[in-house]
């Protein structure tokens, strides 16, 4: 059953990635970004062209079609994430292939002082590795998903004689900024249980997520002239140090791993009269979420009474919780999963995400969500890249999907 879709991906992500469709939490609306709408609108054209039915681009900014089944049986949905992460720079991404990798260190040609190395990069001789120009980055997170869906769509509606149950396809904006789902999503997906393809290395079945929140801090100082300031400046600029310096530094995410959590300071913008700071904060449990928060708001709270002049606020924001509270009742979807994996050959594993994905907000509105690997990696930097093969074995994975899912 194993089928050769390396052309065909290969040639799907790059076109895709190439097309600028960076998120941005400043903005308001769905998508935060008008050019999202390109690649949105392009999977919409492809997916008719292709013969899919029931083909929308929703007002909310999230395509949908229908793989139509040959059997009765559960409606099962795939997902992937058209948007890139607002981390880096995404603009002008220039894709290239390293046709048969053959070992040893990757250099970048727009960037000759970054180089890629990886354990996992090492198992991948005479793959095709497909990565960025060393300036961006690839947007593998998630075009490498939506090059993968749309390539066993195709092959599905190319081959009728496959059963399988209906399959719904959502291709959603926003997922970077945690606005991927929207309210309307799991009416409209009309599924039973669904799968995000947003993971990492080949045979990750992950139903596990962190538990997240946002934080926004607002400081307003006292603002003066700095030659006549003396018992009148207060300086949000040293208030916001204070606050950054007074929490634990072992809670940061480049000092955690594994299970831990984070209290992670991504962005700081204002001036010595007025400050913004804001947080993202994770943990795999509830309580250690709640504590985190609880700590941010102490801290701030110390730092307010220091100085009964300036106005410290601290406002914690939900974000999605771990998708395994839900999924640990039901393994359903995770078990067949599991089994389409070793259809395939693939030796499943499951591990914590240390990120949330569609499927964390999916599982917790109602539509069981585990999340799939594509094969990237390195993502949210310039060392993104993914083996085209790796792809291919994510798409063959689909194919058992599909036809153990319409099984009794």
């Amino acid at each position: 059953m194993t089928q050769n879709f390396n052309a065909e991906l290969e040639s799907r992500l790059v076109r895709y990635a190439a097309i600028d469709t960076q998120s941005d939490d400043e903005a308001a609306g769905s998508p935060s970004t008008q050019i999202q709408l390109t690649l949105l609108n392009l999977l919409k054209q492809e997916l008719t062209d292709l013969g899919a039915a029931d083909v929308i681009l929703t007002d909310y900014g999230t395509v949908l079609a229908t793989i139509p089944g040959t059997l009765s049986g559960p409606t099962m949905a795939w997902l992937a994430h058209v948007d890139t992460a607002p981390q880096f720079n995404a603009t002008g991404v220039k894709p290239r292939v390293i046709h048969g990798y053959n070992g040893g260190a990757i250099t970048y040609p727009d960037n000759p002082n970054l180089t890629l190395t990886s354990a996992y990069l090492a198992t991948k001789q005479g793959h095709d590795i497909i990565t960025a120009s060393g300036l961006t980055l690839l947007g593998a997170d998630d075009k490498a998903g939506v090059a993968i869906i749309m390539t066993a769509a195709r092959h599905l509606l190319n081959h009728p004689d496959i059963p399988r149950g209906p399959i719904r396809i959502a291709f959603t904006p926003d997922e970077e900024i945690g606005r991927g789902v929207n309210a309307r999503l799991p009416a409209d997906l009309k599924a039973d249980f669904a799968y995000t393809f947003d993971g990492g290395a080949v045979g990750e079945i992950e139903y596990e997520s962190f538990s997240a929140d946002a934080a926004l801090v607002k400081i307003t100082g006292v603002s003066a002239h700095p030659g006549y300031s003396k018992g009148k400046l207060v300086n949000a600029l040293t208030l916001a140090a204070k606050i950054i310096s007074a929490l634990p530094a072992a809670q940061t995410p480049e000092l955690t791993d594994n299970r831990d959590g984070f209290l992670h300071l991504g962005e700081m913008t204002g001036t010595a009269a007025e400050v913004t700071l804001k947080f993202i904060l994770r943990d795999f449990e509830l309580d250690g979420l709640a504590a985190k928060g609880a700590l941010l708001q102490q801290v701030c709270a110390a730092v307010q009474a220091t100085d009964p002049r300036a106005t410290v606020t601290c406002t914690l924001i939900k974000q999605y919780r771990n998708m395994r509270y839900w999924l640990e009742k039901d393994m359903t979807p995770v078990n067949l999963a599991r089994a389409a994996c070793h259809a395939a050959g693939i030796e499943p594993r499951s591990v914590p995400i240390r990120g949330g994905t569609d499927g964390s907000r999916l599982t917790e509105m109602g539509v069981p969500t585990p999340n799939i690997f594509t094969g990237m990696q390195e993502i949210h930097g310039p060392l993104e890249w993914v083996s085209v093969q790796d792809m291919a074995t994510a798409t063959n994975l689909c194919l058992h999907l599909a036809q153990l899912a319409a099984k009794p």
